[in-house]
């Protein structure tokens, strides 16, 4: 590569590191004149880079926003993020799927071998559980509306859901973050109607427009969107732990238990015998949960735990001896007529 090529490219790389660079310091990390460095920069404005004069005691230079997209560089590191990047947002839900792979496309075409060879590679794929539904996708302009009225602290006015219109008034929230959970995009607002935070599932939203007066935020319970979204699926307010929390020991080595186990914890006791303790958003469900093991356990608490498993137990006993739906005749699995 020419010398003065490759002078512009590290040019170009030092001006995308940070957001001020004086003059001097500059020519001292290309190891040329300060009327080289003017010179380059003037090479790299004839190439479509917003480079500006900074003003100050020594003077300097900043990349700044241009009304086309230039030609980028990125170094090996970044080409394979922005690429991983891309692959995983086709799956997101976010309406961008074929827009992404495109520029997956455009990205891989400009990569070097060896780069193109390491992306190549890489293989991302979103993989939903066998009982789930697929996630229905979010058009592009209702999530950057959100995002907009988000960042601008405006009123957002809506139909919820979509088709909504004349048989319900708008919907009218303070947004406050927009979210992604379990492969889909939520919207999470004060609701001034109802006068508390809801949760809105972004693909069912249909903003309207013009969006309202600007609004000064309100403090989120527990100040973690992350909690407070995880929490309220689990049927919390504000916090990430599950409604339903109990303990128990099971007759079972630690790691046969472990490896089932998403959030709970699993202490050894012994060879064959460890503590756990699960959250689960019912206490039948957690006593469900407890006698999937299939081993004997011991319940340390609380009360409502025993008292699921005993429900669990009286129901489990009348399905085996239930017998108005069995059939006379073991070889004949249908009842008779």
């Amino acid at each position: 590569m020419p010398k003065t090529s490759a002078r512009l490219l590290s040019l170009l790389s030092l001006l995308q590191a940070r957001r001020d660079w004086p003059g001097a310091l500059l020519a001292a990390r290309l190891a040329v004149s300060p009327r080289t460095v003017r010179r380059d920069v003037e090479r790299l404005r004839e190439l479509g880079y917003p480079v500006v004069a900074t003003k100050g005691p020594e003077g300097g230079y900043r990349l700044a926003a241009g009304t086309e997209l230039p030609p980028l560089l990125f170094d090996d590191e970044q080409a394979v993020a922005i690429a991983v990047a891309l692959r995983v947002a086709t799956s997101t839900g976010a309406g961008i799927g074929e827009a992404a792979a495109r520029a997956l496309n455009t990205v891989r075409q400009v990569m070097p071998a060896r780069l193109r060879r390491r992306v190549d590679t890489l293989h991302v794929m979103a993989v939903e559980s066998p009982a789930s539904r697929p996630n229905p996708p979010v058009d592009g302009g209702v999530l950057m509306a959100l995002s907009a009225a988000v960042h601008a602290r405006e009123v957002l006015r809506f139909d919820y859901p979509p088709g909504n219109e004349g048989s319900a008034p708008p919907r009218r929230v303070q947004p406050h973050h927009l979210v992604t959970w379990g492969g889909r995009w939520y919207l999470v607002a004060w609701d001034l109607d109802r006068e508390d935070w809801r949760i809105f599932r972004a693909d069912r939203i249909a903003p309207r427009t013009p969006t309202g007066p600007r609004f000064t935020p309100r403090d989120l319970p527990g100040d973690d969107v992350g909690a407070f979204v995880v929490g309220r699926f689990r049927g919390s307010d504000g916090s990430s732990d599950w409604p339903c929390r109990g303990e128990v020991i099971l007759d079972l080595p630690a790691a046969a238990v472990a490896d089932f186990i998403r959030d709970g914890v699993v202490e050894e006791l012994g060879p064959d015998r460890c503590r756990l303790v699960l959250g689960s958003w019912s206490w039948p469900g957690l006593a469900a949960t407890v006698a999937g093991f299939d081993a004997d356990f011991e319940v340390i608490g609380p009360a409502q735990l025993r008292t699921a498993f005993a429900d669990l137990a009286r129901r489990s006993a009348n399905a085996a001896t239930d017998t108005r739906h069995a059939s006379p005749d073991p070889t004949n699995p249908r009842p008779s007529s």
